[in-house]
This record gives structure tokens, C-alpha cells and sequence, in this order.
């Protein structure tokens, strides 16, 4: 009697933490509200079937207990019962799975009018790159990465002269208009995310991966990465503003491009582009939570 009474208040107190918990996810700003839906319905189909088991395993406790003259009959098979389950595990099932099938396929689906936005992970930092006035990316390779070109762009290739490069800086987008993010690491695994876009991905050496959104609304958003890369792995932050188009095109405008940026090198100074965040500093970094 005890034992069925504690798997009662297990399903009670179970839906009730689920219903009353503060603990939720933070404002969506992204496009993706189809993935908070699915979630939702994941939660429902779970739910009820965590409690239906629970509740019968409950009954079964109370309705089967031991009581003297009792006995029980030995019964091998039910087809009925084996049939029952197996259509109602898979209705279960395609419930779970059909509704992610229709957010995965506009997932991978990008808009043809979305803007390409590289993301380059790396122990432990995240910097980026924008086409410039063609539209275009330039192309890149983890071989020509050094001192001078951090995120590797290949310098004989016209279109990447104009690309804008924020290197271990915040990185700004404009509300309303799509974005596809092309991430690429170049040392480890990293896993870009922002809670509040609904959307992230793993970063593997050697290949591009990509997800797509489009920012709802402006503010300042913290980027995580959620893949254990390191050391360093707890400091990996970032930030990503979404601005008003007026406000976007103002930052975009203080930026600095590839050639730019390879400009200084090739006259032998030995300037460094604003905002670039170096070894000293990640060290730094490194010391000072390790002091902690």
C-alpha cells in the first residue's frame, strides 16, 4: 500500500514541478518558435505516457498485493493485449518523431535571400566574417591560417579582399532579415549556440556545418559554445547584437576588411586591428580563473 501511495505522488509531484517550475526557456528572438512547439509536444506525449505507467504500475501494486488464499495465474501470452501495445507505442512513437521530421526539413532549407555569416571557433574564441559590397564570402582554408590572417582567408581570391572581419569581437546582425550561419573550427570541436535563437550546431575540423534564423527582435545575446573543448571551454563567450537597419549598417560601416587588415603586414607595421583579442589576453584569462 505504501509503495503504490509514493508512485502517486511521484506522478503528482512530477506534473506539478512541471507546471509551478520557475525554470524555463529564456524569450525566443529567433524565428524558431517551431522548436519551443516541438519541445512542447514532446513534453505532452512523454508526460502522459511517464504517467499512465507510473499510475498502472501504482494499481498493480494496490490491486495485486499479497493476500493470503490468493493466487496467481500464470499467463505466457496475450495476443490482445501485445497487439493493443504495439499499436499504441507506435502512434507514440510517430508522434515524436513527425513533428521534428517538418522542423528539421526547414531547418537545413535556407532562404535564398539569407545573408552568409562565417563563425570561426577556436581555443578559446569565436571571431567572424561578412561578405563585403559583392555580396560574396571569399574562400578560406585552416592551412592558411597564421598570425596575420586568423581566419585563414585565402588572399588571391578577389571576393574575399572585401570581407569584413571581426576577429574576437561582437558580432552585429539586423532584425528581421535571415542569416546563415557557415561555422568552421580550426583546432578543436566547438558547438556554436544562442539559447534565445533556438538554434545550434557542432563545429568539426575540416568541414563547414551551417544552420539558418532570422532575428525577431533587437537586443544583445550571449554565445555559448556547448561542445567541452578545452581548458579554456567555461570562458568561451560571446555576443551577438541584433540592431535596427540603421543601426546595423552604422556598425557595419566601422568595420574594418581582409584588405584592410592585410594591409599593415604587407608595409611591415606592426599595427593590430582593432578589438583583436590575443594570447596574452586568453591567458590572462586562463590565470585569473584559475586563481579562482
Amino acid at each position: 500500500m505504501a509503495v503504490a501511495l509514493v508512485l502517486v505522488l511521484i506522478v503528482v509531484g512530477s506534473v506539478l514541478f512541471h507546471l509551478l517550475s520557475p525554470w524555463w526557456w529564456t524569450p525566443i528572438a529567433s524565428n524558431w518558435a517551431y522548436i519551443d512547439n516541438t519541445i512542447i509536444i514532446t513534453f505532452w506525449i512523454t508526460g502522459i505516457v511517464f504517467a499512465a505507467v507510473v499510475l498502472f504500475m501504482a494499481y498493480c501494486v494496490f490491486r495485486f498485493r499479497h493476500r493470503e488464499a490468493n493466487r496467481a495465474a500464470y499467463e505466457p501470452e496475450n495476443k490482445r493485449l501485445e497487439s493493443w501495445l504495439t499499436i499504441v507505442t507506435a502512434v507514440g512513437v510517430t508522434a515524436l518523431l513527425v513533428p521534428g521530421l517538418f522542423v528539421w526539413s526547414r531547418f537545413v532549407n535556407v532562404p535564398s535571400d539569407a545573408t552568409d555569416v562565417e563563425v570561426v571557433g577556436q581555443q578559446w574564441q569565436w571571431s567572424f566574417r561578412l561578405p563585403g559590397k559583392d555580396g560574396k564570402l571569399g574562400t578560406s582554408d585552416t592551412r592558411d591560417v597564421s598570425a596575420d590572417n586568423p581566419l585563414g582567408v585565402i588572399g588571391g581570391d578577389p571576393n574575399g579582399q572585401d570581407d569584413v572581419v571581426v576577429e574576437a569581437a561582437d558580432l552585429h546582425l539586423p532584425v528581421g532579415k535571415p542569416v546563415k550561419m557557415l561555422l568552421r573550427s580550426i583546432d578543436v570541436l566547438h558547438d556554436f549556440y544562442i539559447p534565445e535563437f533556438r538554434a545550434k550546431m557542432d563545429m568539426i575540423p575540416g568541414s563547414v556545418t551551417y544552420f539558418w534564423f532570422t532575428p525577431t527582435r533587437t537586443g544583445t545575446f550571449q554565445v555559448l559554445c556547448a561542445e567541452l573543448c578545452g581548458q579554456g571551454h567555461p570562458l568561451m563567450h560571446g555576443v551577438v547584437v541584433v540592431d535596427t537597419q540603421q543601426d546595423y549598417v552604422a556598425w557595419l560601416g566601422q568595420q574594418q576588411t581582409f584588405a584592410q587588415l592585410s594591409a599593415p603586414q604587407q608595409t611591415g607595421s606592426v599595427e593590430q586591428a582593432p578589438g583583436k583579442t590575443t594570447g596574452l589576453k586568453i591567458a590572462a584569462k586562463l590565470e585569473t580563473a584559475g586563481a579562482r
